[in-house]
């Protein structure tokens, strides 16, 4: 029997758990999104989606911490707090579970963050600035 696509309030839902990864979302949150109640709504989504809303948003926070720990050189609990995690055991075990490694060799298996600039950090920092002109300063200089 073919799968039918997941409905527009599903997808909302799912959008929010992606968006908002960081906060302490519940299931009631996102069923809410949904419209529909937090039971119906974790057997739907799971019909939908293959797992469930709260195994969804983990897995979303863990590979965003795998990304992190990988692009910067924050400790490893600045990373699970930054993912929304906020027990460093917790964190360490579920993404042991995920990956197979726990975050500190995850992060040792990879070069360090700032080997993938090869520049100096103060110019990669000034060549990151903007670069919009809001205040006209050329037209002024242009002139007639």
């Amino acid at each position: 029997m073919p799968r039918l696509p997941p409905s527009r309030h599903l997808l909302r839902a799912r959008d929010l758990a992606d968006a908002r990864y960081a906060e302490a979302l519940t299931v009631a949150d996102l069923a809410a999104a949904a419209t529909l109640s937090p039971a119906h709504f974790s057997r739907s989504f799971k019909a939908a989606f293959g797992e469930s809303p709260h195994q969804y948003l983990l897995t979303r926070r863990l590979e965003r911490a795998a990304d992190l720990l990988l692009a910067t050189d924050w400790t490893v609990a600045d990373v699970g707090v930054a993912v929304g995690l906020r027990g460093i055991g917790s964190f360490t075990t579920s993404f042991r579970r995920m990956y197979g490694v726990t975050p500190q060799a995850y992060r040792a298996a990879h070069p360090p963050a700032a080997r993938h600039v090869r520049i100096p950090r103060c110019v990669a920092m000034a060549y990151g600035r903007p670069r919009n002109r809001t205040f006209r300063e050329d037209s002024a200089r242009a002139g007639p």
